[in-house]
């Protein structure tokens, strides 16, 4: 109640009003950009000026550069909803957006900055973001949310363990499997909330009947295995005793995910996008498994979490929130279901490409553009409602107008 009567009164740029609005319209941008960047830059057409080798730029900005734009995005909007308390916007979140640009730019051009500056500006960012809503949390009493601040924390660690590791060594390898390793966790956490939470709304509203199963103790009992065995991942990749881990892991997400009743959403778009992003999260596991024993090139489960589970599930949150906050329709159009198609094809293709070494330069290719497709395609549709009045806002002043 207080969030709301707090956004009528807010009279700066729409833009600033509420988290999810900067920081998924550029997190989608930068998306689809550093990848078309990242095309020419592999095959040697381009030359960085950052201090990373080419592949560690990549891999950084995917992982440390857009992923926790959209993380802020979602947790800076979810957490008013935790809490009670009124949301960051104005100055505050301008200034979060200045210091997330600044990390973009230092690392990119790193060559000129130094790579301690980059380091420095880079993880201020998520350093920034973890404070924030620690305090919100704790100043809500908000306890059990406690533990995206720890992943917030870790991912923050994961990223400083990168530049170190670049900077040293001349490659990161750690600091990778942690940053991956923490977002599979907070998808593991986050989306085994909002998934069914969102199917049982919709199924008791549209289609009454087998609702999927509400978070419980072998919700707990998935998550902690899968837990464990990501730290056995970032600590070794390969050995059987780490892929027996993952393996179990994957099977216990992929009796998670079916006790979530997402076949029964087929006719609802806008649900059935997080089911099949979240499955990508088992499909991860059990790839990287076979990865451990040496059945798959290594590569293909990681791009599995990353491509699939991350991009899928960032698209699919973002648009639903995006609708959600604006005051429009939750239901996906037919360009949303082609964003939804486009980053689905990125996915499978850049796994396949792996898998399929033969085919790989067009797979490639293809996951590339498709992606970029996907990100660019959800700018261009959902800007007009990140930067402009949300309908709830304009009814209300329009009531207050005429009281």
């Amino acid at each position: 109640m207080t969030a709301t009567l707090h956004r009528r009164t807010y009279d700066g740029l729409p833009l600033f009003s509420y988290g999810f609005r900067p920081f998924f319209l550029l997190g989608s941008i930068y998306a689809g950009l550093a990848i078309l960047v990242w095309l020419p830059v592999f095959h040697g057409e381009i030359t960085l000026t950052s201090t990373f080798a080419p592949r560690d730029w990549h891999v950084h900005e995917m992982l440390f550069g857009y992923l926790p734009a959209v993380i802020t995005g979602f947790l800076f909007t979810a957490i008013p909803n935790w809490t009670g308390r009124l949301p960051i916007q104005g100055r505050p979140l301008m200034g979060l957006v200045a210091v997330w640009l600044a990390g973009r730019i230092c690392v990119t051009f790193s060559a000129h900055t130094g790579w301690l500056v980059a380091m420095l500006v880079d993880a201020s960012f998520l350093l920034l973001v973890a404070a924030a809503a620690a305090r919100e949390i704790l100043a809500g009493r908000n306890w059990r949310n406690l533990n995206v601040v720890i992943l917030l924390l870790l991912l923050l660690a994961g990223n400083i363990a990168f530049h170190l590791e670049a900077h040293l060594h001349g490659a990161a390898e750690i600091g990778i499997r942690i940053g991956i390793a923490v977002v599979v966790l907070l998808i593991s956490l986050i989306g085994g909330r909002i998934v069914p939470s969102f199917t049982r709304n919709w199924l008791v509203r549209e289609n009454p009947g087998r609702l999927p199963v509400p978070f419980g103790r072998f919700d707990i009992v998935v998550v902690a295995v899968g837990a464990l065995a990501l730290a056995s991942w970032v600590v070794g990749p390969t050995g059987d005793l780490t892929g027996a881990a993952l393996a179990l892991a994957g099977l216990l997400h992929l009796v998670r995910l079916a006790r979530w009743a997402g076949d029964r959403t087929v006719r609802e778009r806008l649900l059935l996008i997080l089911h099949v992003g979240y499955a990508f999260i088992p499909f991860g596991f059990l790839l990287n498994a076979a990865s451990a024993f040496a059945v798959v090139p290594t590569g293909a489960g990681i791009h599995a979490w990353m491509a699939g589970a991350a991009g899928i599930m960032t698209l699919a949150v973002m648009s639903r929130a995006t609708l959600g906050h604006t005051g429009q329709p939750l239901t996906a159009s037919r360009t949303t279901q082609a964003i939804y198609a486009a980053v689905i094809v990125a996915a499978l293709s850049r796994v396949c490409a792996v898998v399929e070494p033969v085919y790989g330069e067009p797979l490639l290719h293809l996951a590339a553009f498709a992606w970029a497709a996907a990100f660019f395609g959800f700018a261009i549709a959902f800007g007009p409602l990140l930067v402009g009045h949300d309908r709830r806002a304009k009814s209300a002043q329009k009531a207050a107008a005429q009281a």
